[in-house]
């Protein structure tokens, strides 16, 4: 093994430490012990009551993935530990009268909920059982957890298929006639435990195994190995988590919450998860063991009915919970069990939040005095802001409910109810908008929970694994809606005497819990009616969002350098863009104003075949542009307009090739062949290209078709001059696009420059146009140098740029193979959406550090739909950018990333 160079890895004469006992770790340490592990243990500097245990560290689980087996110092180091945790509880692990059982567990470095496995209760045979019974005075509790080991480890370890361990509960509650498996008693149990081991001899082909050694080491290699499960890599794809940081493994001594009416096991929050409001907030389940929780198969208590369950363990978890919050500086998300009235701490972290309690405990925490401006502003980031963005239920429409569960995760979600994840995912690639309904879900319903828009559960709280997940990906979730009996099997839920089949219309309103028949319209939402300046922060709910929002952007606004621009082509989107902060508009693309009515002028100057013909269209089509272009100007008024000269691919301007050909052939057919007709066949045969997006274009164009740019230099300049004398302050710039040499930008240069004059001189308005260009091209990116000399700014055209770089038609492979290249990890982010640093970043840094070497005051933006991506957004900043430039609704979350980049405070992990 390679020497290990993190500084956090502590090395010894053997080499490296790969296990920490808690007493030795802190919450700095997530790199090595993964976010539970250094947790764990800094709560135990804290004093809090943890159960003692030890972490195998991450280098552990690498090691193990790498090579297929555990690195040969491990089991030494895990013995060593083992010992000391058996000394300090004074028992053995497994040991027949009087067993220590311990779980392990899972912990990555940021949380992936109910992606991994865990064990719990290892150290139970056959042997020790009796011995815990005997050690308890329960009977029942100790063949309960048997069970509970022989049912995760066969389906974690042994990959048994884990419907044969519930089918088999479900049978025995059933011929004991009860609902619930805390209905069962011992006898029944330990029936139960028999049947359990005889499945697991049937399918794994093995005995259970009875060695308490065999059992932890077995469950420490498939924790590793879960690293590596189909359902771990898609939620690390779908949360943009790398797949090279392991796991670390969590071995820690049970505490039990199902020994009885006085134990218990829970879930808390230090304020809510779904709004930010601060209170008492979570799940607990008396008799219960964690999993039950999070599974959602018992439907929990609130939180606060814990105070008249267990006052005094009440009483300790709100002082804890205070602790963890003003220690952690943030929303906590805790883990707990009671054991016979003693409170038991098993895991806390910095909890998943919705977008909009992001928004609002960052603000919280400011006014609290425990973070501030800078730090909260690393706590929101624009895929949250872009959430609050999306419409609501309008609440003033005619609905029919059909229940209410928990708000879970908000939003609105509309769509066909389907019962399994395998339909979800089939009508979501047909385009169908789906809403997943189950009993409960588990981590294999992970990929319909992302084609779905929205998930609705009969069963499971704020804690279970819908909720959790839901709330993780921005998902819409409503769970425990009791009212609605989902049945898996026949496909449909009903509520009452109503019959809801799969392919019937819901609507699920994450925000309230409610849940309708049919379609309910939606309305925009608050932020961007704030955004629009149609609203104003206040005292309810949504207004108190709307403040909060408004006090991060407005911070985000004050530290940005970056500016941000619109990409607009008229005056209605120039106008809402600035509505939403946009300082200018950083693309304007022409070739959007001559669709419609104006395609057949464009057509026949680019069919001309002599000079007055094309002169003629260029007459009719220059007081149109200028129109354009008063109007656009008028809207940004003061700001700067970069006008894209035409560059539309060719075939957009040109009569179909085939439509063509088939109506000369008819009428050749009938003897009446149109001349016209056969003359522009010819013409379109003459221009047709086989790649038209590589072909004549942009700056080729304005070459090849004499007097095009220069009608609409003439129109733009024409225009500038007359909002100028209407006393305003036009300030347009002109882009020549897919410019690959200096010398066709100079030739472009030296027409608009001999343009402009003429319209000065007409005019009496002195005029100044920026001229520049749009590198879009490898080799414009790598002639960046020789290119500056002509440009007094480059916009850096990433989407083209993207497909030039890789050779990619967008149209063509984003269909074709792009979800396989993302399945098969080739990809983490399709590249046009994320901007590829590797190899179109590397092309973009190079470029703008040659411009400003001939060109210092060179200005540099970029104007593909990377300017509105929040991760591209931070690169920008990065290699030295001055503005980005992205579709309006975009421009929030431009301005708040920007801001992000900008700020220097830690806290960059929060997710």
């Amino acid at each position: 093994m390679s020497e290990n160079k993190d500084p956090h890895v502590a090395h010894t004469s053997e080499g490296v430490k790969f296990v920490y006992d808690f007493t030795e770790g802190n919450k700095d340490l997530k790199d090595l012990l993964g976010g539970k592990g250094a947790n764990l243990a800094e709560m135990t500097n804290l004093g809090l009551p943890v159960p003692p245990g030890f972490t195998i560290t991450t280098e552990a689980c690498k090691t193990y993935l790498d090579s297929g087996e555990e690195p040969v110092e491990l089991r030494a180091e895990v013995s060593a530990h083992l010992d000391a945790l058996e000394k300090t509880m004074g028992k053995k692990l497994g040991q027949a009268d009087d067993p220590l059982l311990v779980s392990v567990r899972s912990g990555a470095k940021f949380s992936m909920p109910g992606m991994m496995d865990t064990v719990l209760n290892i150290g139970l045979s056959d042997k020790s059982v009796t011995g815990l019974a005997k050690q308890s005075g329960d009977d029942r509790f100790a063949w309960d957890s048997y069970r509970r080991l022989i049912q995760m480890f066969g389906k974690t370890v042994l990959g048994v298929d884990g419907d044969l361990f519930e089918d088999a509960l479900d049978k025995a509650k059933e011929a004991k006639k009860v609902t619930v498996d805390t209905d069962l008693e011992a006898a029944d149990l330990k029936k139960l435990v028999t049947k359990f081991k005889k499945i697991v001899k049937t399918e794994a082909g093995r005995d259970f195994p009875q060695d308490p050694r065999e059992q932890m080491d077995l469950a420490i290699r498939s924790v590793f190995e879960s690293w590596n499960t189909d359902r771990a890599k898609l939620y690390r794809r779908q949360e943009r988590i790398p797949g090279d940081l392991g796991t670390a493994v969590n071995v820690c001594s049970m505490v039990f919450g199902n020994l009885g009416p006085d134990s218990g096991t829970g879930v808390a929050f230090t304020r809510d998860p779904a709004s930010g409001h601060q209170g008492v907030y979570g799940d607990y389940l008396q008799n219960a063991q964690g999993e039950d929780v999070v599974a959602g198969i018992r439907n929990t208590v609130p939180l606060a009915d814990l105070e008249q369950i267990d006052k005094k363990s009440y009483d300790q978890l709100m002082q804890i919970m205070e602790t963890l919050e003003t220690h952690y500086k943030d929303l906590c998300d805790i883990e707990f069990t009671i054991e016979r009235g003693q409170l038991w701490m098993l895991q806390t972290r910095v909890g998943k939040r919705t977008a909009g309690a992001a928004f609002r405990i960052a603000t919280q925490l400011v006014d609290q005095g425990l973070i501030d401006e800078a730090e909260a502003l690393q706590r929101v980031n624009g895929a949250q802001l872009a959430q609050l963005m999306f419409p609501r239920f309008d609440e003033g429409a005619k609905v029919e409910q059909l229940g209410r569960g928990i708000a879970a995760s908000p939003g609105a979600a509309v769509g066909k109810a389907v019962f399994d994840s395998y339909t979800a995912i089939k009508w979501s690639r047909s385009g169908e908008k789906v809403i997943l309904i189950r009993r409960e879900t588990n981590p294999d319903d992970l990929d319909g929970m992302i084609a779905a828009e929205g998930i609705l559960t009969s069963r499971g709280g704020k804690t279970s694994h819908a909720a959790v997940v839901a709330r993780g990906m921005g998902k819409t979730c409503v769970c425990g809606a009791e009212d609605l009996e989902v049945d898996t099997k026949r496909r449909r839920m009903t509520v009452g005497d109503t019959v809801i089949e799969e392919g019937d219309v819901v609507s699920i309103d994450g925000s309230t819990g409610k849940v309708y028949l049919g379609e309910v319209p939606v309305v925009p939402s608050p932020v961007v009616e704030y955004f629009e300046g149609r609203m104003h922060a206040g005292a309810d709910d949504a207004d108190e969002l709307v403040a909060a929002v408004h006090r991060i952007m407005a911070y985000a606004d004050r530290v940005r350098r970056l500016r941000v621009r619109a990409n607009a082509d008229n005056a209605e989107d120039a106008l809402r863009a600035r509505r939403f902060g946009a300082q200018g508009i950083g693309l304007c693309r022409t070739e959007h104003m001559f669709l419609g009515e104006r395609r057949e002028m464009v057509e026949r100057l680019i069919l001309a075949d002599a000079d007055d013909e094309r002169e003629e269209a260029l007459k009719e089509l220059l007081p149109l542009q200028k129109r354009d272009f008063v109007e656009l100007f008028e809207a940004m008024d003061g700001l700067p307009v970069t006008v894209r000269l035409l560059d539309p691919p060719l075939h957009e301007f040109l009569p179909d090739i085939t439509e063509l050909s088939v109506r000369v052939a008819l009428a050749e057919s009938r003897k009446d062949a149109n001349e016209n007709d056969l003359r522009l066949l010819q013409a379109v045969h003459r221009l047709h290209e086989q790649n038209p997006m590589l072909g004549l274009r942009g700056v080729r164009l304005g070459l090849v078709i004499p007097g095009l740019f220069t009608m609409q230099v003439r129109a733009i300049a024409e225009a500038a001059a007359e909002r100028k004398n209407a006393k305003g302050d036009p300030r347009a710039e002109i882009m020549i696009p897919l410019v690959g040499t200096v010398q066709e930008l100079e030739i472009v240069r030296e027409e608009a420059e001999q343009v402009i004059a003429e319209v000065v001189e007409a005019t009496g308005v002195d005029l100044k146009l920026a001229l520049g260009t749009m590198i879009e091209l490898p080799r414009a990116a790598l002639t960046a140098d020789q290119i500056a000399e002509a440009a007094e700014f480059f916009s850096f055209g990433t989407n083209d740029l993207t497909q030039t770089v890789w050779g990619f038609s967008r149209d063509d492979v984003e269909a074709s193979f792009f979800t396989a290249y993302l399945e098969k990890g080739i990809f983490g982010v399709s590249p046009f959406e994320t901007i590829d640093k590797d190899g179109v970043g590397k092309l973009v840094r190079d470029a703008v550090k040659a411009g400003r070497a001939t060109r210092p005051d060179l200005k540099l933006g970029v104007c593909g739909e990377h300017g509105g991506d929040p991760e591209s957004v931070h690169f920008f900043h990065e290699v030295g950018l001055d503005y980005v430039s992205c579709s309006p609704f975009r421009i929030p979350v431009a301005r708040l990333e920007a801001g992000r980049a900008a700020s220097h405070s830690v806290g960059s992990d929060h997710r």
